[in-house]
Parts: structure tokens; C-alpha cells; sequence
């Protein structure tokens, strides 16, 4: 990494150059949230103009791919635009959005000991930085995982360890990677045991799971995270 370019520099070119062009199965679409939307471009280059304007090398976080809600929209890994305004006071006006997810790992994020402790310490993505969305027999577009079709992940799979080694690049930690997601983490295992990407594989619930169907239990999930980062 030049030591003239901060973190924030480099995010913010890999996400101006993310692009897929490469194959999909029928009925299912990639959506880029830089291109789609061009306030995503200038929130995105806020938030990480903000909390990455440093040389320090981060930990990883990789979730899935991003949700329709969440990353989709506002170009930040589980960060939905209430989020955005509220915790980052960072407003995206043109599109208004509620990400279960995001709820989960904001509230994690603020037992950390907030966003500037949080982000000075992790760098989040997406083993498939892009959202993925399916068409239903109805004719409606729904989120869907990278995972959920063995073609689908086999189209998108040099991508996923392309964009992983340009990620790492930006001078990660590959000591240990903290994984969102059970089966995401037996694709990713798969794709290091190929690539030898990172030494450690941490796997932890994924938010939305935890959120959304053990929302009872979210202290006792927030107290295993911050186990796992060592707090």
C-alpha cells in the first residue's frame, strides 16, 4: 500500500471499479448499487473517507453478499440508510431503507464501543460484494445468496477470489477472518483451502439470523462477538 493513499482511498477504488459481467443461471440478476444509484457513489466515499482516513491495518469481516436493504442501497456492508443517518450521521436522501440485519450489528457495534473504535478496528464486506437478487415464479425479485444455486456459485466463484485478494490488498489482517454465516463459511473454507487466503476462519451467526429469529437471545449473541474480536 503507498504510503501516501490511505485505507479509505483504496475502498473507495475497489468499490468504483466493482463490476460482474460474467455468467449467471436464468432467473437470477446482480445488482450494483455504485451504478445504479449515484448518491450510493458519494455516501460511500463519505463513510469511508470518515472512519477509514488512516494507514492501520484492519481485521476482516465478510458476510454474504449484500442485501437489497442494507449494502444494496447504501454501498456500506450491513449498514441500511437509517443506520447511516442515525449512527453515522451520514444522509443518504433519495431512497429511505430498513435492514434487519443492520440493526443487529449496529447494536454489537455500540457495546464495542462505537463506530469510530468499531471501524478503526474491521473493514466488512462480502464474499460476493455485490447484491444478488432471484426472480419467483410470481415474477418478483427477491434477495438471494451466492450460495443458494450450486451454478450460481460456480459462475461467481473466481470472482468471489478475485475480489477477496484485491481486498486483502489494501493491507488486511490475514492472521484471522471472522466469518458472518454457517454455510457461508463451508463456501469460504472451500475457496481457502484452494487459495490459502486467510490462516484462521472465525465462523459466528449471521446477523440476520440472530435478529430475526433468536432476537431473545441478541446480549447472549452480542457477548459472543465481542468474545471472538477479544473484547
Amino acid at each position: 500500500m503507498s504510503p501516501k493513499l490511505t485505507v479509505a482511498h483504496h475502498v473507495i477504488a475497489f468499490n468504483k471499479n466493482l463490476s460482474y459481467s460474467g455468467k449467471l443461471p436464468a432467473n437470477f440478476r446482480v445488482l450494483n448499487p455504485f451504478s445504479d444509484n449515484p448518491e450510493t457513489m458519494e455516501v460511500m466515499k463519505k463513510f469511508y473517507s470518515k472512519y477509514y482516513n488512516d494507514s492501520k491495518k484492519r481485521k476482516f469481516i465478510l458476510g454474504i453478499n449484500p442485501g437489497r436493504h442494507g449494502a444494496g442501497v447504501t454501498g456500506i456492508p450491513f449498514t441500511d440508510t437509517k443506520r447511516l443517518q442515525s449512527v453515522c450521521n451520514i444522509e443518504m436522501k433519495s431512497v429511505a431503507t430498513h435492514e434487519v440485519s443492520s440493526v443487529f450489528v449496529y447494536d454489537m457495534i455500540e457495546h464495542f464501543g462505537g463506530v469510530n473504535s468499531f471501524y478503526k478496528t474491521f473493514y466488512i464486506n462480502s464474499a460476493f460484494p455485490l447484491a444478488i437478487v432471484k426472480k419467483t415464479k410470481g415474477g418478483v425479485w427477491l434477495n438471494a445468496n451466492y450460495y443458494d444455486d450450486q451454478l450460481l456459485f460456480e459462475n461467481v466463484k473466481e470472482f468471489m477470489i478475485e475480489s477477496l485478494q484485491k481486498q486483502i490488498s489494501l493491507g488486511l489482517d490475514t492472521s484471522e477472518v471472522f466469518i458472518w454465516g454457517k454455510k457461508n463459511a463451508d463456501f469460504i473454507e472451500r475457496l481457502n483451502t484452494e487459495k490459502k487466503l486467510f490462516q484462521k476462519l472465525t465462523v459466528l451467526e449471521h446477523p440476520r439470523f440472530i435478529q430475526q429469529y433468536k432476537s431473545r437471545e441478541k446480549q447472549a449473541y452480542i457477548d459472543k462477538y465481542l468474545r471472538a474480536f477479544g473484547q
